[in-house]
């Protein structure tokens, strides 16, 4: 059996988390470093390492995640805008190997990032 993530323990509420949804297929956690005043993470439920491990049969997994985020964002006023982020790798960000969803708003998010 593989160890489990991080993002693995909060799902099992082995580790706690302030939690702005959940439902069968993901859960969505404030991030306890902020980059934006909303900052969420969209974490499947499914634990897929990062997104270039992704299986065919994962597209529907990702399709959810893009679709919790645009709802959050609806919930959360994000009228001005947001930015969604996946981070792949650790040239890419990754920190945790679980892939997920950042969802950022509420304040101007300058281009390009990083």
């Amino acid at each position: 059996m593989s160890k489990k993530t991080l993002f693995s323990k909060i799902i099992d509420r082995e580790i706690p988390a302030t939690i702005e949804h959940e439902d069968d297929t993901c859960i969505a956690i404030r991030d306890i470093e902020p980059q934006a005043p909303v900052h969420l993470l969209i974490i499947p439920k499914k634990p897929i390492p990062r997104i270039a491990a992704m299986e065919e049969a994962d597209q529907s997994i990702l399709g959810y995640l893009m679709w919790t985020a645009k709802n959050l964002a609806a919930k959360l006023d994000l009228v001005d805008g947001f930015r969604v982020v996946i981070n792949n790798g650790s040239h890419g960000g990754e920190t945790v190997p679980h892939l997920h969803v950042h969802l950022l708003g509420k304040r101007k998010l300058d281009w390009p990032p990083g």
